[in-house]
């Protein structure tokens, strides 16, 4: 049997085997899902349909939990309205947090060099540059394009300085090129990746933000982290995503489903691809989920 919309899903391209996909699915222990653009519509807000989902997923025992570029105290209210009880990952697997007591549990900060290179390369660009620092955020140009955003995203003022010199550039968890030119960061994103390579991680969590982090700071390591903490091989984990930030988590998981939104680059990674974020891509996708479990006896 073809794969094609069963469980409102469809596979990344014609000829995959999808059936494989779909027998992953119903074996799932442990769910770990992007934030933006994923588990949240567009305008950020958190709709009841993921949130139904997250609760049935619990009462079915599926564990659960949450992976995103933001710094974890960006992500303490969603954390919080989902009743997340195990740790989840912040600044895209640079750190991880224990839900209310709000520790970090580990950090991979980024090197002095990759902070310097990244921080000149943008500057060059003429793109906007914002530096993280544990939960706090550090910008020079506070009329920037997404300044606003960030600040309704995270919920809380960035710390604008006159330069980033001034700062411990030694503790650096997160550095964030921000542009509405998306296809001037495209190009940025192309050619941080090269100067960093082996040394650094660039990827773009929104067609408008550019995240750099360590090596170890990406969405596949914390999936290993996460995993390991709950006891869960990586086979019966499902990953949900929709940025290139999240194809690192997608090439590790057992079943990974991306939002329709996401591109066509990014889609093909994935093992399944559900609806869009404002279509409630995510709650179909743990639907999809249950039903395989349901299908399956699980």
């Amino acid at each position: 049997m073809n794969g094609i919309g069963r469980f409102g899903l469809h596979g990344a391209s014609d000829g995959d085997d999808d059936d494989a996909a779909y027998e992953a699915l119903a074996k799932v222990e442990l769910v770990v899902t992007d934030c933006d653009g994923t588990l949240l519509y567009t305008d950020k807000a958190l709709g009841e349909p993921a949130v139904d989902a997250v609760r049935r997923l619990k009462e079915a025992g599926v564990r659960f939990t949450v992976a995103s570029s933001r710094p974890g105290k960006g992500m303490r209210h969603i954390v919080e309205a989902l009743g997340v009880d195990m740790p989840y990952a912040s600044y895209n697997g640079g750190s991880l947090v224990k839900p209310g007591t709000w520790e970090v549990l580990s950090s991979h900060k980024l090197p002095r060099d990759v902070v310097q290179t990244s921080l000149e390369a943008l500057a060059a660009a003429k793109v906007d540059a914002w530096v993280f620092i544990d939960d706090a955020w550090y910008l020079t140009h506070p009329e920037g394009a997404y300044v606003a955003l960030e600040t309704r995203t995270v919920g809380y003022e960035g710390v604008c300085v006159t330069r980033f010199d001034d700062l411990d550039l030694d503790a650096v968890d997160k550095i964030v090129g921000s542009t509405a030119d998306t296809a001037l960061l495209a190009r940025v994103e192309s050619s941080v990746q090269k100067q960093l390579e082996g040394r650094g991680h660039a990827a773009r969590s929104q067609t408008y933000y550019l995240d750099i982090t360590s090596l170890e700071a990406n969405k596949g390591t914390a999936v290993r982290e996460l995993a390991q903490l709950a006891g869960v091989p990586l086979e019966r984990v499902a990953v949900l995503g929709d940025m290139g930030n999240d194809v690192a988590m997608f090439e590790i998981a057992g079943v990974s489903i991306a939002m329709g939104q996401a591109s066509d680059t990014v889609q093909r990674h994935a093992s399944l691809v559900s609806k869009s974020n404002d279509e409630d891509g995510f709650a179909i996708g743990i639907d999809a989920l249950l039903a395989a479990r349901g299908a399956a006896g699980g």
